[in-house]
């Protein structure tokens, strides 16, 4: 596989609208929030330009998120020129009819199966820094080309026969090249497995880490084992970095990141809060050669409830540009003291 890393919103929608304009045979375009706002249209013309040009083409949302989409001019118009718009609906069935915790939280495209995109972008102006309230978004995608795209299209399949009860029709290109050596996994986890995917695979990277494990999420809310794989790993002088948003969108989030980091700093975990913006990104980087990008947040929502996706890549090449990006958002973050801890309020938790 090739593997390019997508650093904030306009590298990563300029690279989405290109592969887009690009395709020939199919799309498959998938978010947690799509907005009818001036990047919702900017993609979805070209959607809607592609289906009326005889392709395959199928957009996939969640029902929660993107509720005002559903009810916008843009979907009627993605509707009316022929693309296959579909909601992921957990509430559908008797027994789920009254279920709103599941979210499906995964960011998927693929075009042609010879081209994907995972990350933590969703569709919408603020993801590219433009409105005040939230100011400069700090995220993270990637983009794959080879035989591991192939996960990625199943992954969409999959919840797309959940969301309508039909499989999609498409038959695989039996001759697409191979386009560089990097070997790449894609990890779908979701709530209907038998085992906590997301938080076992994290448990995993930790626990398998030998020198450095680093670990970017807007959401810091894990379990105890998590906690614990990561005091051992620092105690067994493994470098553990923890960059957490230093204005989280809320105040529940903001104190529970504020008490997880009470147990790490005494083992010797180094916690970093972004301060350039609003922090979204989903990343991790596991000594010299392991990275993984993708939408699972480090917390119990992602490990349990979501449906989620991480592009997990084994390069050394891909690794240093990942360890060159968390370097630059750790050199705009404050790193955290004992003493900042021990200076809260006695009702701070």
């Amino acid at each position: 596989n090739s593997v390019q890393l997508l650093v904030d919103g306009q590298a990563t929608f300029d690279s989405i609208a290109q592969g887009l304009q690009r395709a020939e045979r199919y799309i498959f375009f998938q978010f947690y929030i799509i907005r009818d706002d001036d990047l919702g249209r900017r993609l979805c013309r070209i959607l809607s330009d592609k289906a009326k040009a005889g392709l395959q083409v199928y957009l996939l949302y969640d029902e929660i998120g993107s509720r005002p989409f559903a009810r916008s001019r843009l979907y009627r118009q993605l509707r009316m020129t022929g693309v296959h718009v579909a909601p992921f609906n957990t509430t559908q069935g008797r027994r789920n009819r009254l279920q709103l915790n599941f979210r499906n939280h995964r960011k998927v495209v693929v075009v042609d199966g010879r081209d994907a995109w995972i990350g933590g972008h969703n569709v919408g102006d603020e993801y590219l820094g433009l409105r005040k309230r939230t100011g400069h978004w700090r995220d993270t995608h990637i983009r794959f080309s080879g035989p591991a795209v192939l996960g990625a299209e199943l992954a969409f399949a999959t919840d797309w026969l959940w969301a309508t009860r039909s499989q999609i029709n498409i038959e695989p290109d039996p001759e697409l090249p191979v386009t560089g050596d990097c070997t790449v996994l894609v990890f779908p986890s979701d709530p209907a497995s038998e085992f906590e995917e997301a938080g076992l695979m994290f448990h995993q990277i930790i626990v398998a880490a030998r020198r450095r494990i680093w670990i970017a999420s807007p959401y810091f809310v894990p379990d105890r084992a998590i906690i614990s794989a990561l005091q051992l790993a620092a105690l067994r002088g493994v470098d553990v970095r923890v960059l957490i948003p230093d204005e989280p969108d809320g105040p529940v989030v903001g104190m529970a990141n504020w008490s997880y980091t009470r147990e790490l700093l005494p083992a010797g975990v180094r916690v970093f809060r972004y301060q350039g913006g609003f922090m979204h990104q989903k990343v991790l980087l596991m000594d010299d050669r392991i990275s993984g990008v993708g939408t699972a947040n480090f917390d119990n929502r992602s490990f349990r409830l979501n449906f989620e996706v991480t592009a997990l890549v084994d390069d050394e090449n891909f690794a240093l540009e990942v360890e060159d990006m968390l370097e630059r958002d750790m050199a705009r973050s404050c790193e955290v003291a004992l003493a900042d801890i021990e200076n809260k309020p006695h009702w701070f938790p």
